[in-house]
């Protein structure tokens, strides 16, 4: 029999609100596979089970009296230490930041509460969002739920190994170069970058705000769908939030591929990439014609540029963000992150401005060029196979850089555009490790995104955990 924190968030959701299980026996199964995740990847700073358990109480009573009901009633989750909850401390995945208690929710918080959902804890995340493999020297390392060698990717690195080893049934992650999908990739399940201003960032930590994106990471495509349809909408308090109007994503996950065309880069995207990462992309695409997608050969203008483009504003932005910790209390930060969080100091102001301006023209030309040849572009999600998690320990050297530079080769670039972007496993790697495949469409087609995912789903083996949890 499948155990209860195994089951899909849209499943359970659906046997907390016709009463087949209790909020409690939901949550008390995921507070123990908490804990055995915990010890086995590090995906948590904290564990809060009693308020969690008050909580699943709470959710049963007012089903008992015939409240009103969310679509994500009684349902536990956990999300990434970046997303301010009334009571709790204010960490960032840092030491840095002090030991403030917010006084507020975040907008994506405040949304997943109005649809009956609770959280059971802050999971770990690279300090600051600041780091790409789930390396963090002020909670502990995270690490691959699939296999604890690996590295869980980051920066929302405890919200893909939470996720995968039935820790929580979905989590907020953010994504600013990479930071849902590399986890993602890395954990094998899937991880959405929506487009920007699709979800409100209102309350959340900053990183680089022209370019950060709320996104949710799940075990199915399905589960997907359903966190973007209470996540997408528009929020006033947050300025570059879209008015554009929300489609039922769930629905989109029913349709065929059948007239759709699935555009495969000429250039750049598997240019490093390894042979084995080569062949599953081939795989891929061949699961997506047998199931009625055209695939057509794309070129993507301009794309290194791009890539370069973001790295100016990320770290022009974080630097500005962190001066005045960089300056009064340096010592805190892990070596790796006060590397990057001071790379801005060596951006010029008109190279950062420049940066900004292109942004508008060069997202006009690259959506007409691509998107007038294909519905979603194909590329990896990362270009090699998952490494290990000593072999992406580099240092502070021009190592990390390489390190750096080569796991978002292919996800950097679709920040600077603000496209949206799905990460769904693909087949496995010659070390055992999936690959993952990245899909990317026009603004705001998410819909399409997830039709496109949810027939990749279907047509792929499911990955599943290497070491008995």
């Amino acid at each position: 029999m499948t155990d209860i924190a195994e089951l899909g968030l849209v499943e359970v959701a659906a046997l907390i609100r016709d009463g087949s299980l209790s909020s409690v026996a939901v949550t008390e199964a995921v507070l123990a596979a908490a804990v055995r995740a915990q010890a086995r990847t590090g995906c948590f700073i904290e564990i809060e089970a009693d308020a969690a358990l008050e909580s699943a109480k709470a959710a049963d009573r007012a089903r008992g009296r015939g409240a009103p009901l969310g679509v994500l009633h009684g349902v536990p989750l956990a999300h990434k230490d970046m997303y301010p909850i009334t009571g709790r401390r204010q960490r960032y995945g840092s030491k840095v930041a002090g030991s403030g208690i917010a006084t507020r929710d975040a907008a994506a918080i405040e949304r997943l509460n109005a649809a009956g959902a609770f959280s059971i804890g802050a999971l770990n995340m690279a300090e600051f969002a600041l780091g790409p493999t789930g390396h963090n020297v002020s909670w502990g390392d995270c690490r691959s739920a699939l296999d604890p060698e690996y590295m869980a990717g980051g920066s929302s690195s405890g919200s893909g190994a939470a996720v995968a080893a039935c820790a929580a049934f979905a989590s907020l992650g953010s994504d600013t170069g990479g930071s849902v999908r590399i986890p993602a990739a890395a954990n094998g399940i899937v991880g959405m970058k929506a487009s920007y201003g699709r979800i409100s960032r209102y309350g959340a930590m900053k990183l680089s705000p022209s370019l950060d994106v709320v996104g949710p990471l799940t075990r199915s495509v399905r589960d997907c769908a359903r966190m973007l349809n209470v996540l997408a909408g528009h929020d006033p308090r947050d300025p570059h939030s879209s008015r554009l109007p929300v489609p039922d994503f769930e629905r989109a996950v029913e349709g065929d591929l059948r007239g759709l065309r699935i555009g495969i880069p000429r250039e750049y995207f598997l240019a490093t990439a390894s042979e084995d990462v080569t062949a599953a992309m081939r795989a891929s695409l061949a699961a997506l014609e047998a199931e009625g997608a055209r695939l057509v050969e794309v070129d993507t203008p301009g794309i290194e540029v791009l890539a370069e483009l973001n790295r100016v504003v990320v770290y022009a932005e974080a630097t500005a963000l962190h001066s005045a910790w960089l300056r009064d209390r340096p010592e805190l930060y892990g070596p790796q992150v006060r590397t990057r969080a001071s790379t801005g100091l060596g951006i010029p102001a008109p190279v950062y401005l420049k940066a900004l301006m292109l942004r508008a023209p060069l997202v006009e030309r690259f959506v007409r060029a691509v998107f007038s040849r294909c519905d979603v572009l194909h590329t990896p999600t990362l270009p090699i196979p998952i490494p290990r998690l000593d072999e992406v320990d580099v240092g502070t050297g021009a190592a990390l850089w390489k390190t750096i530079n080569q796991l978002v080769h292919c996800t950097g670039p679709f920040n600077y555009l603000g496209l949206p972007a799905l990460a769904v496993p693909g087949l496995c790697t010659g070390n055992g490790m999936p690959s993952s495949v990245q899909l990317v469409a026009r603004p705001f087609a998410e819909d399409v995104l997830l039709r496109v995912g949810a027939a990749h789903e279907r047509a792929t083996p499911r990955v599943t955990a290497r070491v008995t949890q």
